[in-house]
């Protein structure tokens, strides 16, 4: 049984008429505003991202750090743009999927969705493997973080409680999602207030890790004095903002599917930059950007600068932030199943993937097959990549920005191509339909191609093959296998239809 909703559409040319939406029997109208940007927020696994991130960010730009975090969270605005404005048209699961398709035909709706379900697989692979050693960071003196087989065991452990939550239904994912994100925020508040009282109550001039805050670190024109530097700045920190979109999956179990989602984004957006850039200056200011002790030009800190700084910052309570380190691996491993089991979802409803993609679990209301399925591609890559090289591991979890650059572009641009007739009606239009998207997708192509090139270099990551960096030749090989599965996509009896036009959609599928 199939319903539908009308919802406002572009048409081939971006007009006006009304396109017909399936409800794919998910639970519609289960989340609100709140809801969204919890979820999007979330997804990015803020804490951990700043953790993982910021001390490399320092390594190259120094105390334009908080400049550079501005810089890259431009790009990644104007595409949130286009996918509001996208949805705002066309509110389908599907996303980047079903927006491609709308824009530019099917074939790049089918590398867009697989775009967004390789960036999800190989991210919980990372995910799980931060999970598994933070956890066991907590228990005796963290020796037991460094065995392997434990880490891994623990990380596969995480992703099947996952798939088991967001399997169950929405709202009980919802239920989970928000508990994390207590656990990791009020960690992290407790954190920032002690760094506050520890610079307030610091003596000028007696301890010399405090720096006090400067303009400067805002100044372009001294930032960009050496412009390679903040290239490389923007491209460590443009993908620790990926994330905030898993609010757009949802666009149909949320309340006002048509605005709601797309507010979210925004918000989530803002949010995030907000929350970046004072973090980073308080931890700045407290340990400095020095290359000594907890300072984060400290090579030995540049993995987790928050690790470093714990027991100097609250003594015996450091732990408190392993725990929100945690919580934000754990809170961003539900949501990152989200988005791309209900990609696949709107890819089997539509015919691109097997109908069995499209089922909807009868009670749960989620999308049950691409769940689980999503859930065992990432344990199989996991495992696989632990035990085969965790070099190689680490090396392809870097190539994520390839991933990442290619469905956002591909996003900017199909807003501009889908409203491309509309462009002329308003300033507005104009503005969020056509230029901000444009030059959000121009940005992450550029991205895409300088990235490329930096891990073509033998010397970029922990692994080389054939002379060529390991980062780069993952990543390559993995888009590739995208355009290897489309093609037999196009000639299997059950998905050639999609490629052809031989029939419009497949409809619902629903079942257990």
């Amino acid at each position: 049984m199939s319903t539908e909703t009308s919802t406002p559409d572009g048409g081939s040319a971006g007009g006006d008429r009304t396109a017909v939406v399936p409800s794919k029997g998910l639970h519609a109208g289960i989340l609100d505003l709140g809801d969204s940007v919890m979820l999007g927020l979330a997804s990015t696994a803020p804490v951990y991202s700043l953790a993982a991130t910021l001390g490399l960010i320092v390594a190259v730009n120094g105390n334009y750090t908080p400049l550079i975090l501005v810089l890259a969270f431009i790009p990644v605005l104007f595409i949130a743009y286009a996918f509001r404005e996208l949805n705002s048209a066309l509110p389908d699961c599907g996303t980047t999927f079903f927006w491609a398709r709308k824009a530019f035909g099917p074939w790049a709706a089918w590398l867009g969705g697989w775009g967004v379900a390789l960036a999800g697989i190989v991210v919980l692979a990372n995910l799980a493997q931060i999970a598994g050693k933070y956890l066991w960071l907590l228990i005796g003196d963290g020796s037991l973080a460094d065995n392997t087989w434990l880490v891994t065991a623990t990380g596969v452990l995480f992703i099947a409680f996952m798939t088991y939550v967001n399997h169950r239904g929405i709202r009980l994912g919802e239920h989970v999602q928000r508990t994390l994100t207590y656990i990791q925020y009020i960690s992290l508040g407790i954190f920032a207030v002690a760094i506050i009282v520890g610079i307030a109550s610091a003596t000028p001039g007696g301890d010399s890790s405090i720096q006090a805050f400067d303009l400067e670190w805002f100044n372009p024109a001294g930032a960009f004095a050496d412009p390679s530097a903040v290239v490389h700045g923007v491209l460590l920190a443009l993908f620790i903002y990926w994330g905030w979109d898993t609010c757009l999956a949802l666009n149909e179990e949320t309340e006002n599917p048509a605005k709601t989602p797309g507010r979210g984004a925004v918000i989530s957006a803002f949010v995030l930059v907000a929350i970046y850039v004072s973090v980073a200056l308080l931890v700045m200011m407290y340990a400095s950007v020095g290359t000594e002790g907890i300072g984060l030009g400290n090579e030995a800190n540049q993995d987790d600068v928050f690790l470093a700084m714990k027991d100097v910052v609250l003594g015996p309570w450091g732990w408190l932030i392993v725990v929100a380190v945690l919580a934000s691996v754990l809170s961003s491993t539900q949501t990152t199943i989200l988005p791309t089991a209900r990609g696949t979802l709107s890819m089997g409803v539509h015919g691109a993937l097997p109908a069995r993609f499209g089922k909807v679990h009868e009670r749960f209301q989620t999308p049950g097959f691409s769940t689980q399925v999503m859930g065992v591609a990432a344990v199989v890559y996991y495992v696989a990549m632990s035990f085969l090289s965790e070099d190689l591991l680490a090396d392809s979890i870097s190539a994520i920005s390839l991933f990442i650059a290619f469905y956002y572009a591909l996003t900017g641009f199909s807003c501009v191509w889908f409203f491309r007739s509309t462009l002329r009606d308003s300033a507005r239009n104009l503005w969020f339909r056509g230029i901000l998207p444009f030059l959000g997708a121009v940005s992450l192509t550029v991205a895409f191609f300088i990235s490329a090139v930096q891990m073509w270099d033998p010397e970029y990551g922990d692994t080389q093959i054939f002379g060529i960096g390991g980062a780069f030749v993952s990543g390559v090989l993995l888009l590739l296998l995208g355009v290897v599965l489309a093609i037999v996509c196009r000639f299997a009896p059950a998905t050639r239809g999609f490629f052809t036009g031989e029939r419009a959609d497949a409809g619902l599928v629903r079942g257990e």
